[in-house]
C-alpha cells in the first residue's frame, strides 16, 4: 500500500511519533502532494528553523521510496468533484484538504492525517493519526 502523508502526518513523522514512524517504515511507497509541500514550506517560513526544516525535507524527498506528485488536470477534476459533493452534503472542508484528498484518490494511496473532516469524502481511504498535543 502507498501512503500519502498530509502536513500533520509529515510533522508527526519528523517528531518521531511512533504510530506514524511504524506506518511509514512498513509501507511500500510514500506519496507527497505538491499541496502538502506548499503547506510545509509556509510552516518552515513562518518558523525559526527554516534551513533545518528544508534540509530534512530535501532528505525526505531524496528517499527512493518517496515520490512527489504535482497537480494535474486530473487532480483538478477530481478536486472539483470532491468540492461539489461536499457542498451538496453541506460538509465543507478546507480547500487545500480537498486537493490533498484528490491526490490521495488519484494515486491510489491511503491518507494519513489527524484531521477528522476527511471522513466526509467518499472513496477516500484514510487513517486518522493522533493529533500533536
Amino acid at each position: 500500500m502507498k501512503l500519502l502523508l498530509d502536513t500533520s502526518a509529515y510533522s508527526a513523522l519528523m517528531r518521531g511519533q511512533p504510530d506514524v514512524v511504524d506506518r511509514v517504515r512498513n509501507t511500500e511507497a510514500i506519496v507527497l502532494s505538491a499541496v502538502v509541500a506548499a503547506e510545509l514550506f509556509l510552516g518552515f517560513r513562518l518558523g525559526t528553523r527554516f534551513k533545518k526544516n528544508m534540509d530534512e525535507f530535501t532528505a525526505f524527498l531524496d528517499n527512493r521510496h518517496v515520490s512527489f506528485v504535482a497537480v494535474s488536470l486530473t487532480t483538478a477534476d477530481r478536486c472539483s468533484r470532491i468540492a461539489a459533493d461536499l457542498r451538496r452534503k453541506g460538509r465543507p472542508i478546507p480547500t487545500n484538504d480537498m486537493w490533498i484528498a484528490a491526490h490521495t484518490i488519484e494515486t491510489g494511496a491511503e491518507l494519513l492525517s489527524s484531521d477528522d473532516h476527511f471522513e466526509a469524502i467518499d472513496g477516500l481511504v484514510w487513517t486518522r493519526i493522533a493529533p500533536h498535543p
